[in-house]
């Protein structure tokens, strides 16, 4: 099983900089519920990084520009970001929408889901 993280950030240092500053500035207006959940202001959470450390789920992270410029096809569908996709069959499957992330409250919660996923993926 393959699963894909697509942040509502764009890459490069910059866009880290101004991220960085929007979290600790305007933390209720930030835009990625996703980076929120995964990563303090400055670095990664260490529950969730242990969680990918440790898990024998294949996952992929990208920046949406990154994701965008890699899945570019007039068949990808619009998706809005941020986002989790899983592979099935190979294609691509929404697994955690933009707006389902709102009903994730913390890292754990997260983590719940992706096993669950990952359980019923291989059983």
């Amino acid at each position: 099983m393959r699963l894909l993280f697509v942040y509502n950030a764009n890459s490069g240092l910059v866009n880290n900089w101004i991220d960085i500053a929007h979290k600790v500035v305007h933390p209720n207006s930030y835009e990625c519920d996703l980076c929120l959940l995964t990563h303090g202001s400055f670095r990664e959470k260490r529950l969730w990084k242990t969680f990918r450390d440790r898990s024998k789920i294949h996952m992929e992270f990208y920046h949406k520009d990154e994701f965008l410029k890699k899945f570019a096809s007039k068949w990808l569908p619009k998706y809005d970001f941020p986002m989790i996709l899983f592979e099935k069959n190979g294609y691509l499957e929404p697994f955690i929408t933009a707006p389902m992330f709102k009903d994730i409250h913390s890292v754990d919660d997260l983590i719940s889901k992706i096993e669950l996923l990952a359980f019923n993926t291989i059983n």
